[in-house]
């Protein structure tokens, strides 16, 4: 039918509809909320997360996937999640859900909410987010804060001295060599994650986050990039790619009937997939297992998601002696 989109409380009253019936005719189903637009997905997933069995893959499966990501890379540095400072190019709704799930992260690491809010800055198209701003949406609120306005992204760098830098701006090439020079000249081993996809959209490439770092960055992007020769080194980049995630996310939840989908399986989806990553994969720079090993890789996550909902009282399925 060829007509104009639904608005308001016409578009509202549709999803619930929808929702409504799926449930009568599925009383187990999942939902899973796909490509829905900035404008609706947080305050979607807002809606429902607490009401029925969902969840978002473009703001939490990303969360997760990056999670695992810095978990995986603190393999390498020695370092702590809650000793990381995180500067974001990008506030959309891929950046602030994996800022939500690592401030949970975090705190369940020790930091309370405001120490772990601190920890991650995000800057979009009109400079960082900060709360003397008029202009911000209710999603970027809570990463607001208290600093004077900056203009672009390198002046961020320089002001707050980050350890990681995640790209989820879809813009390409924003990641530029001054930036990446700098990284390296604040860390021993600098994160960059350059997620946008598909690789036309990446901030940077592989190939330039390896040698403007002199191998010191730590690489992940959206979508796959080959190997690279530096100084006698290969260098494998890891893909920080949502398939990772959803598939185990949703076989735990399925197999556990469980009642809702919380942060908390998210968090164990990101601890279970960086286990998954070998000495062997973080010696040649992967911080994800091979995608041939997907399989498994679902397995394990599956169950460490189906655990949580054992511990958390929240499957309807008896608990298998093992899971």
């Amino acid at each position: 039918i060829r007509r104009e989109r639904l608005r308001g409380e016409a578009y509202d009253a549709f999803i619930e509809e929808f929702i409504q019936a799926a449930i009568a005719r599925w009383p187990k189903v999942l939902i899973q909320f796909e490509d829905f637009a900035n404008i609706n997905s947080f305050r979607l997933l807002e809606k429902y997360r607490h009401r029925i069995c969902a969840f978002n893959d473009d703001i939490q499966g990303t969360a997760a996937v990056t999670l695992s990501g810095l978990y995986s890379s603190l393999r390498i540095t020695g370092q702590q999640l809650t000793d990381q400072r995180l500067l974001f190019l990008g506030a959309g709704g891929a950046g602030i859900g994996i800022g939500e799930l690592i401030v949970s992260a975090m705190q369940v690491e020790g930091l309370s909410e405001e120490e772990a809010r601190k920890r991650c800055w995000f800057v979009d198209s009109k400079g960082v987010v900060v709360k003397s701003r008029n202009d911000l949406q209710d999603h970027k609120l809570a990463f607001a804060h208290d600093m004077e306005p900056v203009p672009n992204f390198m002046a961020a760098i320089r002001a707050m001295k980050p350890t990681g830098i995640i790209g989820v701006s879809g813009r390409p090439g924003s990641f530029t060599r001054e930036m990446v020079e700098e990284m390296a000249r604040l860390n021993d081993r600098p994160m960059v994650f350059a997620l946008s996809n598909p690789t036309s959209k990446a901030e940077c490439t592989a190939e330039d986050a390896y040698h403007w770092s002199v191998g010191k960055a730590i690489f992940a992007s959206g979508s796959p990039f080959d190997p690279v020769e530096l100084d006698g080194r290969t260098l494998v980049p890891g893909q920080g790619n949502n398939a990772y995630i959803f598939p185990g996310v949703g076989l735990g939840v399925v197999v556990s009937e469980a009642r809702h989908v919380t942060d908390e399986m998210f968090a164990a989806a990101a601890r279970a997939l960086a286990m998954e990553v070998s000495e062997a994969d973080l010696e040649i720079g992967r911080i994800y297992p091979a995608l041939a090993r997907i399989r498994d890789v679902s397995l394990a996550i599956a169950t460490a998601v189906a655990g949580v909902a054992y511990h958390r009282g929240l499957a309807a399925a008896p608990e298998p002696e093992d899971i």
